[in-house]
């Protein structure tokens, strides 16, 4: 039962800070955004994505994707941490702490 271990398990964050000033600009930022939650990320936070994976080998299959997508301008940052750090995450909505979501059961087929 080692691949289902919290040290195994990763977790996947890209940042980003993108130009918005032109339309082309805009676009390209959208664009990048639907590459991301095509790929199965999902928004923490309006620039900050993340993906749930199943191993670091994973991770790095969807860190590739990500370098495939990038825009031609803007800064974009890559974040892999453990299922065991991201749940040891602060997180608040206003002053009210709040749990990290979690991924439901997932199906492993043989």
């Amino acid at each position: 039962m080692d691949r289902f271990s919290e040290y195994r398990i990763m977790w996947l964050f890209v940042f980003f800070d993108l130009p918005t000033e032109t339309k082309r600009e805009r676009k390209a930022a959208a664009d990048f955004r639907k590459s991301l939650t095509g790929d199965g990320f999902t928004m923490f936070q309006y620039s900050a994505y993340v993906r749930h994976c199943a191993s670091r080998e994973n991770a790095e299959v969807h860190k590739r994707r990500v370098k495939a997508a990038l825009p031609k301008s803007g800064q974009v940052g890559m974040l892999c941490i453990t299922d065991k750090q991201f749940g040891e995450m602060d997180l608040f909505i206003g002053q009210e702490e709040k749990e990290p979501n979690a991924p439901g059961q997932q199906l492993e087929l043989f």
